[in-house]
C-alpha cells in the first residue's frame, strides 16, 4: 500500500499570531463548514452520551471534567477501559477536547478510535453495541481484529518503560496472517508528542477522505501530526471511542464532535 510521508510542524504563537488576513479568512471559512453534532463538557452524568467497556474502569465527574480511570493492575486485560459515544457519526469528522494526563505512567497508551464499526465477520456486527457483552474484558485484540476503525495513539509509551513515546495511527482490522504493526499508517512519530502530567492540552483530530491529522496545543505551543489516507481503505461511519490501557488515567473536558 502506497504511503506518502507527511510532516510534523511545531509552531509557537509568535508564528500563528503573524498570519495574513487572507489566511485568517480562509481558516474562518473552513471552520464554518463544520457542524457541531455532539457536545459534552464532562461535568455531568457521562452515561447519557457514553457507554463503557470494562467492568473495572471508572468515570468520575467534577467541575474539572470527566476523570476516566483504567484499572490499576498492569498486564491484566480486565483493567483496560474504553468509553464509546452512543451516537455514530458519518462522513468527515472533527473531534476536539481538553486533556490532562493524571497518571505518572511511562508505559502503555491512550487511544482515540475514530468511527468504529464491527467488521461483519460472524458475530461482530456493524453496530458494536450488539456485541458489547464480549468486551466486558476489553482485550486489545477484540478491537484490532474485529473492528473497522482508525486508531490514534496519544500520550503513548512503549510497553517496556524505557522512554519510548509516540503518536501513531493505525487502520483496523488486522489481517489474520499479518503482525500487529502491519496496520500502522505511516509515518510513526516516534519520540514526539510528549504529554506532561498535570498540564492541560487541547487536542483536535480531523478525518477527511484524504487526510487524518492530530494537533496538540498547550499554552503558546502547537504540535501537528498528519497522515495521508487517500489510498487507505476508507472509514465511512461509526462511533468515537477513548481507550485507556491498564494503569492509565486522564481528565477530559469540552468534548466536541463536528461533521460536514
Amino acid at each position: 500500500m502506497k504511503r506518502v510521508l507527511s510532516f510534523l510542524v511545531v509552531l509557537s504563537c509568535v508564528t500563528s499570531c503573524h498570519t495574513t488576513k487572507k489566511a485568517s479568512a480562509q481558516k474562518s471559512n473552513t471552520d464554518q463548514e463544520w457542524n457541531l453534532v455532539f457536545q459534552d463538557d464532562g461535568t455531568k452524568d457521562w452515561t447519557k452520551q457514553w457507554t463503557l467497556d470494562g467492568l473495572i474502569a471508572t468515570v468520575e465527574h467534577s467541575e474539572e471534567g470527566m476523570h476516566f480511570k483504567a484499572g490499576p493492575e498492569a498486564n491484566n486485560d480486565a483493567h483496560h477501559g474504553v468509553l464509546w459515544t452512543k451516537e455514530s457519526f458519518s462522513g468527515e469528522v472533527k473531534i476536539e477536547f481538553d486533556y490532562i494526563k493524571t497518571d505518572n505512567a511511562n508505559k502503555y497508551v491512550n487511544i482515540l478510535y475514530i468511527q468504529a464499526t464491527g467488521d461483519e465477520e460472524g458475530i461482530y456486527e456493524t453496530d458494536i453495541s450488539k456485541w458489547k457483552n464480549l468486551r466486558e474484558v476489553p482485550k486489545m485484540k477484540l478491537y484490532f481484529e474485529n473492528m473497522n476503525t482508525f486508531h490514534i495513539s496519544y500520550a503513548a509509551f512503549g510497553n517496556d518503560g524505557e522512554g519510548l513515546h509516540y503518536v501513531r495511527a493505525r487502520r483496523y482490522p488486522k489481517p489474520d496472517d499479518k503482525p500487529f504493526n502491519s496496520i500502522v499508517v505511516e509515518p510513526s512519530y516516534d519520540m514526539q508528542g510528549f504529554f506532561e502530567t498535570g498540564k492541560r492540552y487541547h487536542l483536535t483530530v480531523i478525518k477527511t477522505s484524504a487526510k487524518l491529522s492530530f494537533k496538540m496545543e498547550h499554552e503558546d505551543k502547537v504540535a501537528y501530526f498528519e497522515w495521508d489516507i487517500s489510498e487507505v481503505a476508507p472509514i465511512i461511519e461509526g462511533r468515537i471511542g477513548i481507550r485507556h490501557m491498564y494503569t492509565r488515567t486522564a481528565m477530559y473536558k469540552n468534548f466536541k464532535i463536528y461533521t460536514k
